[in-house]
């Protein structure tokens, strides 16, 4: 039998961790323990939602929650680049830098102005490896040409192109590639030839487009991922349920010293 890998997914979730995604590299650890294998967290750095980055920090006297994210170049990055192409201003790490110290401990005001800050993408991955999250786990981004090289072909899917001057993760819709503009309302891009290096998955192709790199053996999902992944994609997998916590949706900064 091959060694287990045990995998969780999650895009970038705020400059410190959601306490969901710090549930699912602790439910990893302990299963690892378990079964041995090695951890893979795939990061879905093509996203281009920029709410998935908001982080809810409390206030360490009021406990009152305060919410903060990136800002962007410009506002075609905002809305429709992928994460690991929104460029974060140069302002933005010191004016958010000292604020910090009214909602986290010393140590990670620090950590957070070490961070490089050239996208929103490894700005979060330098935190979350700098508060030793990642150690001892492979890291697989869906942004990594290589990856995407490597994956099996989708139709459902979303493609990384030009336009306005920046790159935007345009929906393929129809045969045409089209950017949301809210509601039921589409911009549609002119024709473009692409190749599979520029492709990244939907929610709903995302499971067997993972799974055709890095062929876990199990999968910790959250209730919501539960909901929607369809698991007849990939059968092999076992998957499991991530272990519950409270405020999950707030940011996790209570690591141990």
């Amino acid at each position: 039998m091959p060694a287990p890998v045990i995998c969780f997914g999650q895009q970038p979730c705020g400059f410190f961790p959601r306490r969901f995604l710090y549930a699912k590299f602790v439910t990893a650890r302990k299963l690892q323990a378990e079964i041995g294998g090695e951890i893979v967290f795939f990061c879905h750095d093509s996203d281009h939602d920029c709410r998935e980055t908001q982080t809810t920090l409390r206030h360490r006297k009021t406990g009152e929650p305060q919410t903060f994210n990136f800002t962007f170049a410009n506002k075609v990055q905002r809305k429709w680049s992928p994460l690991f192409l929104k460029r974060i201003p140069a302002d933005w790490p010191g004016h958010t830098a000292r604020q910090l110290p009214n909602f986290v401990a010393p140590r990670w005001v620090e950590l957070f102005k070490q961070a490089p800050a050239a996208n929103a993408a490894d700005f979060c991955l330098a935190m979350y490896q700098g508060m030793g999250l990642l150690d001892g786990i492979r890291v697989v981004r869906s942004s990594d040409p290589a990856v995407r090289q490597a994956a099996c072909a989708v139709t459902d899917c979303f493609v990384d192109v030009p336009h306005a001057g920046e790159i935007v993760r345009a929906r393929l819709m129809d045969g045409a590639l089209k950017l949301h503009e809210g509601g039921d309302s589409y911009l549609t891009l002119p024709g473009t030839p692409y190749t599979q290096a520029q492709v990244s998955p939907t929610r709903d192709s995302r499971l067997r487009w993972m799974q055709s790199v890095i062929h876990c053996t199990h999968y910790i999902a959250g209730a919501g991922e539960q909901a929607y992944l369809n698991k007849a994609d990939a059968p092999e997998i076992t998957f499991v349920n991530r272990d519950p916590i409270d405020r999950s949706d707030e940011a996790y900064t209570d690591l141990p010293s």
